[in-house]
């Protein structure tokens, strides 16, 4: 009996206590990779509310067509349109014209303020000269063409903008431009300033409406950027003559001398580009 007990194994068994357990740090990992991507959502979800609808369609577009592995310069959309980066910059959604709808606008685009979108800051003028203008709201029209916000400061046959032949601005064109500069100081978008005349023949010592349209968009720049705009933002000066009459079926209505003052939310518009 003693030879067997002698003969048994001996066993050792080693307890080893894990650290963690009920106490232990590794539940804050997870909650801290849980507070973060909660963060990153809300921060998506702020960043959807400030694009317009027109971005919007176009983030979809990219990322419904977008596939995994495309590399640079292979991004197409629906009908062979480019909706990806394509140029090899990394950047790029475009419309169905193959124009990028994020440049210049919204998010990004510049300057404080430049998450506005073409309808905001139209209904943000309309709503200024509404409330600062009234008496001089017939005169300034505020529209959206081509994607970009335009507003046009218009003759009246009682009230005009610019004295006969001269490119000093009345006291009242003066009022809207300063009103604009203030509206629109903030905003990051290019600014192009036009001048127009009506069909009416004007040459004296061979200064003709062309010089006129010209000298006229220069003297409304100089007020613009004496009242807070950017002289960074400007991006053209032009003057058209009466080429560009916005009554095309009268040329010589007095709404065809006017000065044009374009945000531009679509750089591709600019002539010449």
């Amino acid at each position: 009996m003693s030879d067997q007990n002698q003969n048994r194994p001996i066993i050792i068994k080693k307890i080893i206590k894990k650290a963690g357990g009920h106490h232990g740090g590794s539940w804050k990992v997870a909650y801290a990779d849980f507070v973060t991507a909660l963060m990153a959502f809300f921060l998506l979800m702020w960043l959807v509310t400030a694009l317009s609808q027109q971005q919007k369609k176009g983030v979809a577009q990219y990322v419904q067509s977008y596939k995994v592995g495309q590399g640079k310069g292979e991004g197409k959309g629906s009908g062979g349109k480019p909706s990806g980066p394509i140029d090899g910059k990394g950047e790029g959604i475009f419309d169905e014209k193959g124009i990028s709808i994020l440049e210049g606008e919204g998010i990004g685009a510049g300057g404080e303020g430049s998450g506005m979108s073409a309808e905001s800051v139209q209904e943000m003028l309309l709503s200024n000269i509404q409330e600062r203008l009234s008496e001089l709201k017939d005169q300034i029209l505020v529209s959206l063409s081509k994607g970009n916000v335009r507003i046009e400061i218009v003759d009246k046959d009682e009230r005009s903008i610019f004295p006969s032949g001269s490119s000093e601005p009345s006291p009242e064109t003066v009022k809207i431009l300063k009103e604009i500069a203030q509206s629109v100081t903030k905003l990051g978008n290019k600014v192009v300033i036009e001048g127009h005349t009506d069909a009416t023949s004007y040459s004296t010592n061979r200064y003709t409406n062309w010089e006129l349209s010209t000298d006229r968009a220069s003297a409304a720049r100089k007020i613009l950027e004496d009242n807070g705009l950017n002289p960074d933002r400007i991006a053209m000066v032009a003057g058209y003559a009466a080429t560009l009459p916005l009554i095309p079926e009268n040329p010589n209505d007095p709404k065809n001398r006017r000065i044009s003052i374009t945000l531009l939310y679509n750089p591709a518009t600019i002539p010449g580009r």
